[in-house]
């Protein structure tokens, strides 16, 4: 674990918030389960520099409330959906 995911986790955990906190997905019908020790992992095997963005974004999110971090982590998992979703696309 790098010092980045480190700080995510260390940021949550010490606000109370459980890093096995899930969101549920809907996509097409079918329900994909993402907890936020799985969005903060997938996200820490980006480049530096886009890590260092998702804990500048948490540390904001950690400022507002507690639906703050529930929206910031449904947006994230969206966009992690929609990436992994958009490379299992065939193209004709």
């Amino acid at each position: 674990m790098n010092e980045i995911e480190y700080s995510c986790r260390e940021l949550l955990t010490s606000n109370d918030i459980n890093l096995n906190s899930e969101i549920d997905f809907d996509v097409n019908g079918e329900i994909h389960t993402l907890s936020f020790g799985y969005i903060i992992e997938t996200f820490m095997m980006a480049s530096h520099a886009s890590q260092l963005a998702f804990l500048a974004a948490l540390q904001k999110a950690m400022q507002s409330n507690d639906e703050g971090v529930e929206k910031f982590f449904e947006g994230m998992g969206q966009l992690l959906l929609m990436t992994h979703l958009s490379k299992n696309i065939e193209t004709p």
